[in-house]
């Protein structure tokens, strides 16, 4: 494992558009994956490390985690809490000043929570915003530029079919995941003829530790949850381009069908069934 700690100073990763022009350090096209110390993040890097054509650069909040997913996929372990706006901005910093460059972004890091609405606390809720939006935003906005000047890139985002369908008891969650729908339509008008391809990933419930850290197992018989690895070969996919929205599984991207033709049916077969 190879520990980069975050530079102390250095102009906005976003205003100067570092690396725009050089290449990447390694020789290896460079990925900055959030999120990477387990769960989904993780298992895009075991991929993409057996891929062989990556250089990986892997942030999560958890040092002991990340370490270890680091060293056993060869990559460069940078830890940041992305709750606050410093956060994004000293991680990009970081990711720039290491490699050169940023060739793609996958974003998988996120938080969940269930429950009453009602209950939900001001913290969290900010907490939520965060971490599945903001954090989002701001990663996105700091590595862009110099993707745009060199005239390629990848960005791969994590959604969740609950941002698109909604779930009981995720009201929050859902919103969070929601936003990324229209942030990443309105962004891939932005970025037609640069080079950047931008693509949303949308996956239904995943067997990771996401529940159990958010204090309530997934209880529902139907749909039922898939591997973590699937999602990050929906990942790969993505990264390899031409894709701008891929669902996992696929078959959940059909209701969306439902819910665009007869919105009111779908809404009384959400409250019976969902």
């Amino acid at each position: 494992m190879r520990a980069s700690p975050p530079p102390r100073s250095n102009p906005a990763a976003g205003d100067a558009a570092p690396g725009a022009g050089r290449p990447a350090r390694s020789g290896r096209r460079v990925v900055l994956i959030t999120g990477a110390s387990s769960g989904i993040g993780a298992e895009v890097a075991s991929r993409l490390s057996a891929d062989g054509r990556w250089e990986l650069l892997l942030s999560g909040r958890d040092e002991d985690r990340l370490g270890a997913v680091a060293a056993r996929t060869a990559g460069t372990a940078l830890p940041m809490d992305l709750g606050s706006q410093e956060g994004c901005r000293r991680l990009a910093e970081a990711a720039l000043a290491h490699s050169g460059r940023v060739d793609a972004l996958v974003a998988a890091a996120g938080l969940g929570w269930a429950g009453a609405y009602t209950d939900m606390t001001p913290a969290t809720i900010d907490r939520l915003v965060n971490v599945n939006v903001c954090a989002v935003l701001h990663l996105v906005r700091l590595v862009l530029p110099q993707m745009v000047a060199r005239g390629s890139g990848r960005l791969v985002l994590l959604g969740s079919v609950a941002g698109r369908y909604g779930v009981r008891g995720e009201a929050a969650y859902a919103a969070t995941k929601g936003a990324l729908i229209p942030f990443a339509e309105s962004l891939r008008y932005e970025l037609q003829g640069t080079g950047v391809q931008l693509c949303l990933v949308q996956p239904g419930p995943v067997a990771t530790p996401f529940f159990a850290r958010r204090d309530a197992p997934y209880t529902r018989s139907w749909p039922r949850p898939v591997p973590a690895g699937r999602v990050a070969a929906a990942v790969e996919e993505a990264l390899a381009g031409g894709r701008d929205q891929i669902t996992v599984p696929r078959w959940l991207g059909a209701p969306a069908r439902v819910q665009g033709m007869a919105p009111n049916l779908f809404r009384r077969l959400a409250m019976r069934f969902g």
